[in-house]
């Protein structure tokens, strides 16, 4: 199955607007969405104690890295993309924590990858240094860091419009989860 041939169900998109599918400037629900009752619990928007905001349950530590203005996770287009990537993968939300960085500025990757435990971190249109890391890498090389698997790639946005960058990005997906 090609990544261009994956589209979400009715159950799938509902799941991942449980709550509501839009919100005001002070995140209060304007239209509600009635809750779908399944035997899996969905992944949903966490944030725990200390303040992080993130999309997914991180069952299996995988971070996912973007960096949007104005949002606190990413637009819905991108959140539907990577959900069909993710789902190619045989994964889902529930398996990851997608993460803005816009909203931690002051933050390093030791700060990300302690918090979530992180044992791969997929950068999204984010450079390694810039994200802090040590060492500086092209994208679409799987690199090794600190017991750590990273890939650095494009945005969400440009990846999905481009079929060089989905089959580079593919690959090392590939490579990372077999």
């Amino acid at each position: 199955m090609s990544l261009n041939d994956i589209s979400l169900s009715p159950f799938v998109t509902a799941s991942l607007y449980r709550s509501s599918l839009i919100e005001d400037d002070q995140h209060e629900p304007i239209v509600k969405i009635p809750s779908v009752s399944s035997k899996a619990a969905p992944a949903t928007a966490a944030a725990t104690d200390t303040g992080w905001k993130y999309l997914g349950d991180n069952k299996k530590n995988i971070l996912l890295v973007v960096n949007h203005t104005g949002i606190t996770h990413l637009p819905d287009d991108e959140l539907n993309f990577i959900t069909a990537i993710l789902s190619a993968c045989k994964l889902d939300l529930g398996d990851v924590a997608i993460v803005n960085t816009n909203n931690y500025p002051d933050y390093s990757y030791k700060d990300f990858i302690g918090h979530f435990n992180s044992r791969n971190v997929l950068l999204f249109g984010m450079d390694p240094v810039s994200f802090g890391l040590p060492v500086d890498f092209p994208q679409f090389q799987v690199q090794s860091v600190a017991k750590t698997t990273f890939l650095y790639s494009p945005t969400l946005a440009e990846i999905k419009e481009d079929k060089l960058f989905k089959s580079k990005l593919w690959v090392c997906l590939q490579r990372i989860f077999g």
